[in-house]
């Protein structure tokens, strides 16, 4: 079977390298307000993208507070509801996510919202490794186009977008760059 991989067609550069800091400096602060510190939070990032930006964003509160904060990692290729519609089927990788979710603040860290199925996904990956207190989604592009009632609590920056548009985060960690990016398919 060949797979025919669509053109894209750059639109516009949504954030700068500078741009993507300063943001997650903003929600590094947001999260310590709305949690009154980082206490027993923990950030967990959705793999692939949501990783580094956890990393970086645990960082930056472990700065502010003055006390580490735990970071770990969720793979929810198992647990996604729309693998018969992919291309390529993952490879389930099953692994801890670095810390103990129980009975703590958690904050999911994604690249990109936009259907609300990839956090559905990493809900239920979430809560077979234990029963977080509360769990926050932190999304650096929020784009719409919402098929399930899922919102963010933490948002770096709100696009409007057509469903032929798609946003491509690029971080220093993944793909040696670092900006976000408006592309379109062209048929």
């Amino acid at each position: 079977m060949t797979t025919i991989t669509p053109q894209l067609r750059e639109k516009g550069r949504i954030m700068s390298a500078s741009e993507i800091d300063r943001t997650l400096v903003r929600l590094a602060h947001e999260i310590v307000e709305k949690n009154s510190g980082a206490e027993a939070l923990g950030l967990v990032g959705i793999k692939r993208r949501g990783v580094p930006l956890a990393h970086r964003l645990t960082q930056m509160i472990a700065n502010i507070e003055k006390h580490p904060v735990d970071s770990g990692v969720l793979d929810i290729n198992f647990y996604r509801d729309d693998l018969s519609t992919r291309d390529i089927r993952p490879v389930v990788q099953p692994g801890a996510i670095g810390f103990d979710v129980n009975a703590r603040d958690i904050v999911l860290v994604d690249d990109v919202l936009y259907t609300g199925r990839t956090i559905r996904a990493a809900l239920d990956a979430l809560f077979d490794h234990g029963r977080p207190r509360r769990v926050q989604l932190l999304a650096l592009i929020d784009r719409g186009h919402r098929e399930l009632p899922i919102e963010a609590t933490f948002v770096g920056r709100k696009i409007q977008t057509t469903s032929r548009e798609i946003v491509e985060v690029k971080l220093h960690e993944v793909d040696g760059d670092e900006q976000v990016l408006l592309v379109e398919r062209v048929d």
